[in-house]
């Protein structure tokens, strides 16, 4: 699968500061020339040069709502955290009915599908107790995470697909069936809280292809949708979920949907590092399941909503106590469910071709490394004065960048011709 990244740099607004480079998980941002790029194999889709980045020069990818006309059937793929998004909300088939009037011809939960997510993962985890403990594999960005800095822990990624997924394979089936159309002329469109799940669309890690065919952004729609919601009598009953799904838009609601209180939940990329740190260690390998949220907060912290993340998830804990704890859903088709490919190592970080090639450009990188002061100032465009290190032996940069090296350099020039 192509590489693809859902995070983009506008360079005509980039003024070249610091502040992506010294936040970005895997270092894959540098300064160069007083702008910044993004190395794009480094990159896992976080958003957090997004959040951090002042002059709005980090630009999340999605598609515009006028995808719809693409196809001749459409169905909504709301995720959960839409709902957080309006005050007062008592009833979810109020946005749900918002959707059709936007000019979706059917609405399938994603909450929906995290219901089936949840069920199912709670069975696999009884049954695989050599695996735990398991870490989920909603987030893509902690998928890509893992997938590129903690090669170890793959074998305790849950072998199952995200609730985005499932409830698209069931959506497109169900809309076949109704209208007796040929798949590609159904669009499934997921609204997103974040641009990581547009990553999983274009290039999906554990499945062949996602039957989702585009991603909207949650702050796009949320401005039509708003004249158009009303407690309405005439509102179809459209709900189909409860309190297990719902949660599932903030940190802890998948865990909390196990009905297993041996997890761990933790959001916000740094704190999720930290996390697989120690799971790394085996400092925390008692625990059954670990649930990880690259934004902070859960679903609700991504970059593509509109409310502030911990008022979002107040609103959802508002909204839950009304609802059922959860509803029925068919999991016996266990195919549309399990990831189905291997999910394996990147190792975008490698340093060298072989082991010997390698061996000798550590010594380089460690060498090289001790002439830098070690103050991490990220001014020579690096996050790090070993990322600097790293860079000028793999080629992609000069040791005068680091602007001590070059002070002292032009130093010894002007003193060679006093």
């Amino acid at each position: 699968m192509a590489k693809f990244n859902s995070v983009r740099l506008d360079p005509d607004k980039c003024m070249g500061c610091i502040n992506c480079i010294k936040r970005c998980p895997t270092q894959a941002i540098r300064v160069r020339e007083r702008k910044a790029y993004i190395i794009s194999d480094f990159c896992i889709d976080c958003g957090e040069c997004i959040r951090i980045c002042p002059h709005h020069a980090k630009l999340p990818v999605y598609d515009p709502l006028s995808v719809m006309a693409n196809y001749e059937y459409t169905v909504a793929l709301p995720a959960p955290t839409l709902y957080a998004q309006f005050n007062n909300l008592e009833d979810t088939d109020i946005v749900l009915n918002a959707l059709l009037k936007v000019g979706f011809d059917d609405v399938y939960e994603v909450s929906a599908g995290a219901e089936i997510v949840s069920e199912v993962s709670r069975k696999y985890i009884v049954s695989h107790p050599e695996g735990r403990p398991f870490i989920s594999t909603a987030c893509p960005s902690v998928v890509r995470l893992v997938r590129v800095r903690f090669p170890n822990l793959i074998e305790h990624l849950l072998p199952i697909s995200s609730p985005m997924d499932v409830a698209a394979i069931f959506a497109r089936r169900r809309a076949m069936e109704k209208t007796g159309l040929p798949a590609d002329k159904i669009g499934i469109i997921f609204i997103s809280p974040c641009p990581a799940k547009m990553t999983s669309v274009k290039a999906p890690i554990g499945i062949g292809r996602s039957e989702v065919d585009a991603v909207v952004a949650i702050k796009e729609i949320y401005p039509m949708l708003l004249p158009l919601m009303s407690d309405s009598k005439e509102n179809q009953d459209i709900a189909d979920s409860g309190k297990i799904g719902i949660s599932w838009s903030k940190s802890g609601g998948e865990a909390s949907g196990l009905l297993n209180d041996n997890y761990l939940a933790a959001d916000g990329i740094e704190n999720v590092i930290q996390v697989l740190d120690d799971l790394e260690d085996e400092k925390i390998s008692q625990l059954d399941f670990i649930e990880l949220n690259a934004c902070p907060g859960g679903c609700v912290g991504g970059t593509l909503t509109v409310e502030n993340p911990y008022v979002a998830r107040a609103k959802i804990n508002h909204l839950r106590k009304y609802m059922p704890v959860s509803k029925g859903h068919d999991t016996s088709d266990t195919n549309a469910i399990f990831i189905d490919r291997e999910i394996d190592y990147l190792p975008v970080f490698r340093i060298g071709e072989d082991m010997k090639d390698s061996i000798q450009k550590m010594a380089a990188i460690d060498a090289l490394q001790k002439r830098f002061p070690g103050l991490d100032c990220g001014a020579c465009g690096a996050p790090t004065c070993r990322a600097l290190a790293e860079d000028v032996i793999m080629g992609r940069a000069d040791e005068n960048d680091c602007i001590h090296l070059l002070k002292g350099y032009i130093s010894k020039l002007s003193k060679q011709y006093q």
